[in-house]
């Protein structure tokens, strides 16, 4: 079991209808997919002076999808006083946020190995935060 999933089974309050798998899934893959944009920038970073200008993008891309999907993380992990209309449209921002960066590490993805795997943390995140999102409504 996550972090997460153990302080959501310690949650002393109900969540409100939320599905608790769905919820804890969204939270690991929100903050895998921060931690593979971020290593994936940097490992952008290092490559040769000749691939950087075509990495511009997808540096951007990776660093932008990093912090929206930290923060996701920890909105989604706060239940007291929840706004179901926040926390969709945060959802919204990340799930189409990870849609972007995977589409443009997946541009670099036969070349860069880094991007591969980046584009496929991407992918599973704007999927379970998707499922998040019909869950709530």
């Amino acid at each position: 079991m996550t972090v997460a999933g153990e302080m959501l089974r310690t949650y002393p309050a109900d969540l409100g209808g939320i599905d608790r798998d769905a919820l804890v899934r969204c939270i690991d893959e929100c903050l895998s997919c921060a931690q593979a944009c971020t290593a994936c920038a940097d490992a952008c970073l290092s490559e040769s002076d000749d691939h950087l200008p075509m990495l511009r993008k997808c540096i951007r891309s990776c660093e932008d999808c990093a912090d929206i999907c930290s923060v996701t993380a920890r909105v989604v992990s706060r239940h007291t006083g929840y706004d179901a209309n926040i926390t969709r449209s945060v959802l919204q921002t990340c799930a189409a946020v990870c849609r972007a960066c995977g589409d443009e590490c997946e541009r670099h993805a036969a070349m860069h190995e880094h991007c591969r795997v980046c584009a496929e943390a991407c992918r599973r995140c704007q999927q379970a935060c998707e499922e998040l999102i019909n869950d709530l409504g």
